[in-house]
């Protein structure tokens, strides 16, 4: 049986789970209460935007944690566990105190609670039951990300046109709970020995990998992690601000919707065709040209211009590697240090990307506060995704192509 054949339902559950979990939900809810928030508590839109600084930054710390949590018990009590955690604590957000020391406290518990309901966790079932295809399966995983997009905004809003903005969080809780947790508990698990892929497990269906230690004495480890923390830094940012940079280009706020519906495409072409790639060739020199296109849409993006082509084109190259960058943390992680104990070493990979993330949006921001525009951190941009997509290229080959780097069984 091909591996489709034997893993779509784990791949599917852990499609919803991710759509369901931390990393997407509660960053397509916060845009749409800011503004409520800020009318009735009188919180500056940087204060109430905080929030989600500290529970990106909480989460990422946990995630080795969490990872390592999969590598021992398994990925199914981890992740549902946590999905149950964050839907719980989420829907609690109704009972919001109208204190910023409150509102900061909330947020903390969610990072505390809620990482293992991410790409941390599931996506080692899916490298496990996928090996000749894991890219285009984590790419396929990680749609689930756009698929939040599309679907959450719009049970947010309906639920804070009809009953106020704190209903957002219980009607968005509802997802994982009635979703995603049943899903998880149909279909999602780890396959057995007999049912792992080669390229995954040794003969007698053991997995095979380095430990954290091993990863972290060799220098691919601190390679890739400081490609991921370069590259976060710069995208994050421009992510969270693609409205205000569009505003400055002349277009209406209705236009700089579809400019990040722009950006989403972008992402969910950028993680098919860039999984699709890594499956056929060699991943690094996959992903540092794609790293180039953001800073060719950095480029696009600088200035006032009001030209909305090359605005959308700006939107969508962006995407794109957001896309592709998603897929790289995964698959690399998997190909160059193995299974065995994967959830420690994606979650110690992790913490840059989600770090770097939560920061951008305030560098970007200080730049725009000083300076009146963009151009500055847009400039800095582009050199960091091309030093990040450089950085790839020193990774060499795969570890079963080089025979001082063979796995050790797990």
């Amino acid at each position: 049986m091909s591996e489709f054949a034997r893993g779509w339902r784990p791949l599917a559950a852990a499609l919803i789970g991710v759509a369901c979990g931390a990393s997407p939900v509660p960053f397509n809810v916060l845009p749409l209460v800011l503004g409520p928030v800020h009318v009735e508590f009188g919180w500056d839109f940087a204060q109430a935007a905080a929030g989600v600084t500290i529970f990106g930054i909480i989460a990422s710390l946990l995630a080795p944690v969490f990872g390592g949590l999969a590598d021992r018990f398994g990925v199914r009590p981890v992740a549902i566990g946590s999905l149950l955690a964050f839907a719980l604590v989420f829907a609690s957000f109704y009972l919001l105190p109208g204190s910023l020391g409150g509102w900061y406290l909330f947020w903390a518990v969610l990072g505390v609670v809620g990482i293992g309901s991410t790409p941390v966790t599931w996506s080692r079932a899916v490298s496990m039951w996928f090996s000749k295809n894991r890219g285009l399966a984590l790419g396929i995983m990680l749609l689930g990300t756009s698929l939040s997009a599309l679907i959450v905004p719009q049970i947010a809003q309906a639920a804070i046109a009809r009953f106020g903005w704190r209903a957002a969080f219980p009607a968005t809780a509802l997802l994982p709970l009635l979703v995603a947790i049943p899903l998880a508990l149909l279909w999602f698990r780890e396959p057995r020995p007999e049912e792992r892929p080669a390229g995954v497990a040794d003969a007698t269906g053991r997995l095979t990998g380095l430990t954290i230690g091993e990863a972290l004495r060799g220098y691919r480890f601190w390679v890739l992690l400081a490609s991921i923390l370069v590259i976060a830094l710069a995208y994050g940012g421009a992510h969270i601000h693609m409205a205000q940079i569009v505003g400055l280009h002349g277009f209406s706020p209705a236009v700089a919707a579809s400019v990040l519906g722009v950006v989403a495409l972008g992402i969910l072409a950028g993680r098919i065709i860039v999984g699709l790639l890594f499956d056929r060739f060699w991943a690094p020199g996959v992903a540092a040209p794609a790293m180039l296109l953001p800073a060719v849409a950095c480029f696009l993006l600088m200035g006032t211009a009001p030209n909305l082509p090359q605005v959308m084109l700006g939107g969508f190259l962006l995407g794109f590697a957001a896309g592709a960058e998603s897929d790289v943390i995964a698959f690399l992680a998997a190909r160059y240090f193995g299974m065995a104990h994967y959830g420690k070493i994606y979650g110690a990979l992790y913490m840059p990307f989600g770090i770097g993330s939560a920061i951008s949006p305030i560098v970007y921001g200080m730049v725009r506060d000083r300076t009146g525009t963009y151009d500055p951190m847009l400039m800095a941009a582009m050199l960091m995704f091309v030093i990040g997509g450089a950085l790839l290229l020193l990774l060499g080959r795969y570890p079963d192509a080089a025979p001082d780097l063979k796995p050790q069984v797990a």
